[in-house]
């Protein structure tokens, strides 16, 4: 039984990446606007080359890889398996075509799927360790799919929509509504059973200590109301790498806000749109969050007030699966996963006792644990089987395509 729900869930990871992409033209697989991001075609393709690499090359007897040259294409940054072709430069090869890589998949479906079919017993534990982990793998290039298609599309002065039959978040705001904990010994990190990443573990003990936390995110209206104050005028909100970075780039106002006959729109998915107040802003770099959360005399969380209070919701909300694309504005039962991913003010580092994966995949987390800050809760591109409490993601503080967003905390 194992062994037929783990073939149905890499089936449905491989068909979900090709059905966002279905949209598409063939020549908007070709397009990367940033360094950043990277062409749709590519990521079809690199998660491909994980499951050839990780488990086809090492695990299936005989295993022919469809072209060997494109262990340099496709390798991300996995410097023990072998050099890879600049990230940058990922939007000038024309070539493998669309119609290649899609061939190249289902190479791959196709000796993945005799591997789990004929699989020994004593590999059984190995390969389903290392399938789940290319599943999740794919999944987070999915929610990648997304956020890059979107900054692609963004640089086209036709403003083109990925999708135009996504429809615009309906509700209104409501005022936050304050969770309060009492400080304490607590624990945190991932212990149960299930998937998880190595970044996740060992479970291990923290203080926390009084604080509230804002039971929604900060609102497109509210950042406005930072906005008009001035706020990006004025040094004294801002962290010294976070003016540095607003002076250098022209930061005035949120990734994709732009302004249109005296009025504020914003680029999404389904197009250009105007700028609804009620939703949460979104596309924040964590300079910009900080810098919000001091003008309203408040704080940003730190990861483990986030994951105890994520540990006691549904994993629940505005994912991938409810087909907006787009954050909504707060429900009654409030925002704890989906929408947007909370910056917190915990830098991206490994927990006492962390132990990276043996071998190539150990590159996977442990060595960017480094620059970098913690978000929680996944977002409206999230995938939600791929969400946990525990889950860890990671960006630079100078990022902003990512779909990100502010809740704020406070000490009690």
């Amino acid at each position: 039984m194992q062994r037929e729900t783990l073939v149905d869930d890499y089936r449905q990871a491989r068909r979900f990446s090709e059905r966002l992409c279905t949209p598409l033209a063939v020549d908007d697989h070709q397009l990367q606007s940033i360094a950043e991001t990277s062409p749709p075609k590519w990521h079809l393709a690199h998660v491909s080359w994980f499951f050839e690499q990780f488990i086809l090359s090492e695990l299936q007897p005989g295993y022919s890889p469809f072209n060997p040259y494109f262990d340099y294409l496709f390798n991300s940054y996995y410097y023990t398996v072998g050099e890879m072709h600049p990230r940058p430069r990922r939007g000038l090869l024309s070539r493998p075509t669309l119609q290649e890589v899609m061939a190249y998949r289902a190479h791959v479906d196709r000796a993945m799927e005799q591997l789990l079919a004929e699989l020994s017993d004593d590999l059984f534990e190995t390969v389903l360790f290392r399938t789940r982990l290319g599943i999740n793998h794919e999944q987070q290039h999915q929610e990648l799919l997304l956020m890059d298609i979107k900054h692609n599309f963004s640089v086209n002065p036709l403003y083109p929509a990925y999708r135009d039959d996504l429809p615009a978040p309906e509700g209104a705001s409501r005022p936050a509504r304050w969770l309060q904990r009492e400080g304490g010994l607590h624990s945190i990190g991932h212990g149960a059973s299930g998937f998880a990443y190595d970044n996740e573990r060992p479970r291990h003990s923290v203080l926390v200590y009084d604080h509230l936390l804002a039971d929604r995110f900060v609102t497109n209206g509210e950042y406005l109301d930072f906005i008009q104050d001035g706020a990006y005028r004025n040094p004294a909100l801002w962290l010294a790498d976070g003016w540095t970075r607003l002076q250098q780039e022209g930061w005035q106002h949120p990734l994709y806000w732009q302004q249109r006959e005296d009025r504020w729109h914003q680029f999404t998915l389904g197009g250009l749109r105007p700028l609804n107040p009620h939703e949460p802003v979104c596309h924040l770099s964590y300079y910009e969050a900080d810098a919000f959360a001091r003008w309203a005399g408040k704080r940003l969380p730190r990861e483990e007030e986030m994951e105890l209070t994520l540990d006691e919701q549904p994993v629940d909300g505005n994912f991938v699966e409810s087909d907006l694309l787009h954050p909504a504005p707060a429900g009654e039962q409030g925002q704890w996963f989906g929408d947007l991913w909370s910056w917190t003010a915990s830098p991206y580092t490994a927990y006492p006792g962390f132990r990276a994966l043996d071998g190539a995949m150990g590159e996977y987390n442990g060595k960017f644990m480094s620059s970098q800050m913690v978000l929680r809760g996944g977002s409206c591109a999230t995938a939600s089987r791929h969400m946990r409490a525990s889950y860890r993601n990671f960006f630079y503080p100078r990022e902003r395509w990512m779909f990100s967003g502010v809740r704020l905390a406070e000490d009690a």
